[in-house]
């Protein structure tokens, strides 16, 4: 949840100050790549800090190396974050971040189907996170494709 809260947010945040005449935020592409990076810095996060043993469980069993694992895609999302705020890199991130996801995505219905937790919570379920991991990736493809 603490994602998509992010997510809208920083979205939210970014349109009002480009409203209130932030000329670098003015418009709903450039208020989505700082909502975007926003999620992707609080989720990089997890990667290093409290929840990091329950991702490293998460990671299928049949992948090697799953803290080395767990390591490169927070480094990742902390890259692609600070691309998708720099225009001239936006696109490029925005791109990568896109595989990510979906390179990830196994990894989360793998946690859900072995029923495991994340912050002493259940996973998210299946087909609530498939919609989720299409809003993001559809975000990300709508930062790649657009103005």
């Amino acid at each position: 949840m603490a994602p998509l809260i992010a997510l809208v947010a920083g979205f939210v945040a970014a349109r009002l100050a480009g409203l209130a005449g932030v000329a670098a935020l003015d418009g709903w592409h450039p208020a989505l790549r700082v909502g975007l990076a926003l999620m992707f810095l609080v989720t990089a996060s997890a990667h290093f800090v409290k929840l990091r043993a329950d991702l490293v469980a998460m990671v299928p069993p049949a992948l090697p190396r799953p803290e080395l694992l767990v390591t490169v895609t927070g480094l990742l999302e902390l890259a692609g974050a600070v691309g998708l705020l720099i225009p001239a890199t936006s696109r490029w991130a925005a791109a990568g971040l896109a595989l990510l996801l979906l390179a990830m995505f196994p990894a989360n219905v793998s946690a859900a189907r072995r029923g495991l937790t994340l912050g002493g919570r259940p996973v998210t379920p299946i087909g609530r996170r498939t919609v989720e991991q299409v809003c993001y990736l559809a975000l990300a493809v709508a930062v790649l494709v657009g103005p």
